[in-house]
């Protein structure tokens, strides 16, 4: 069962975020028709190179990725028969995505205002940068400024004194899509009740400042951020090296309870009850984090990586490897539960991330590789009552378009 089937969706999506919120809903079992201009979304042409990947007709996973389990309809939104197609798609929709700016969804006449009064049970779910108010609300937003800059994520993260991390592109769209998903749902539930459509929006610098929840409510009782690993408030939430010059990550909340057991562990019994060291209030208030850190870089670092992990997980305390993708490519867990699926391209299958939310009721989705620009043009047009020789004269006259290569795409 895909709890969603039935639902439309119509999708004018560019990019990664509101993108992804279409696959989300398609991997769910919506119907989620994207509708692109006939330049195609530039993810299309231009996100393979930003992510070092090849790309083809044949396997194009930079753009796949926030883009499976749709159909491609390729419209001219600037003539009176592409918009009418489109018109009619939001009349039998449930829900109509998009992350354009609202000044030119209001020139083509398709911002909420115009649409809500127009199909009053339609909900619209609108990506932003930053926000639906104030001078900067049609202002050009993306993951990395809005997102990781103004949302306080690469200030807030950084190891004190090193300059900000470097995130794979699109760290921020994807959870924002997630966000998003979870407020067209919850409008989808409104409707139910009230039987009138919603106004759904997720900014990309409001979703960077909630997910920095904990330093947004701390900083203001003295606790800033950056922090050194050096300085902070808790030693055994850190990250150390190994032997063999691997990063291991330790989580142990309870301090004060598991001090003499780290202690043991590494080899450091006699510090087990050391008075300024085995209480965390304490290390605080005399500024002791630097002397614990060290204490802790020097034991873990007697041993390798795997004589980490095996250790410290016989002893039921929760430490795990610094993974990258490569890594998690050989996670059995994530195999054994599908958090990631090869997508069967021709030329050999290649790992993507599922939508981080599963169901009982139903397997996770196969990830099969999407369409080119204005493959479904004809069958949904087909779909809405267009005749073949309706379809053909809207080619003709620049309305709509039917497949096309990348290639043409790309100017080649």
């Amino acid at each position: 069962m895909q709890p969603l089937k039935g639902l439309k969706v119509v999708d004018l999506t560019t990019f990664l975020a509101t993108p992804t919120t279409g696959r989300i809903l398609g991997e769910w079992g919506a119907d989620v028709i994207k509708v692109e201009a006939f330049k195609g979304d530039p993810c299309r042409v231009n996100q393979a190179v930003v992510f070092g990947m090849p790309s083809s007709d044949e396997e194009n996973l930079a753009f796949d990725v926030a883009n499976f389990h749709k159909r491609f309809v390729a419209l001219n939104l600037k003539t009176e028969k592409g918009l009418e197609v489109m018109m009619k798609l939001l009349a039998e929709a449930d829900v109509f995505i998009t992350n354009t700016r609202t000044k030119s969804l209001a020139k083509m006449g398709l911002d909420w205002e115009s649409l809500h009064e127009k199909f009053p049970r339609l909900i619209m779910g609108h990506g932003l940068g930053y926000g639906k108010k104030g001078p900067e609300k049609d202002a050009a937003g993306f993951d990395v400024t809005c997102y990781m800059g103004r949302g306080g994520v690469f200030g807030t993260t950084v190891n004190k004194g090193d300059s900000p991390m470097i995130p794979t592109n699109g760290y921020g769209d994807y959870q924002c899509s997630v966000f998003l998903v979870a407020g067209i749902l919850a409008a989808l539930q409104g409707r139910e009740k009230t039987g009138e459509g919603d106004y759904v929006t997720c900014a990309l610098q409001h979703a960077g400042i909630y997910t920095l929840a904990t330093g947004m409510i701390s900083a203001q009782y003295g606790n800033p951020y950056p922090k050194s690993r050096l300085e902070v408030n808790n030693p055994l939430n850190n990250v150390f090296r190994s032997k063999d010059q691997k990063w291991v990550v330790l989580c142990l909340p309870e301090y004060d309870r598991d001090w003499p057991r780290v202690m043991h562990l590494i080899g450091r019994d006699e510090l087990a009850d050391h008075p300024d060291y085995k209480c965390c209030q304490t290390v605080n208030d005399k500024g002791l984090a630097p002397e614990v850190v060290k204490i802790l870089d020097d034991g873990f670092a007697q041993f390798t990586r795997e004589e980490l992990l095996k250790m410290f997980s016989e002893n039921d305390m929760p430490c795990e490897p610094a993974q990258t993708p490569n890594d998690i490519y050989e996670d059995q867990n994530a195999l054994i539960n599908e958090y990631i699926k090869a997508v069967p391209y021709p030329d050999g299958p290649r790992w993507c991330p599922t939508a981080p939310v599963q169901f009982e009721l139903g397997e996770t989705d196969d990830l099969i590789p999407g369409g080119k620009l204005g493959s479904a043009t004809a069958d949904v047009m087909k779909e809405l009552g267009y005749s073949e020789d309706e379809i053909k004269a809207a080619e003709e006259e620049g309305a709509v378009s039917g497949p096309v290569d990348l290639a043409v795409l790309q100017g080649k």
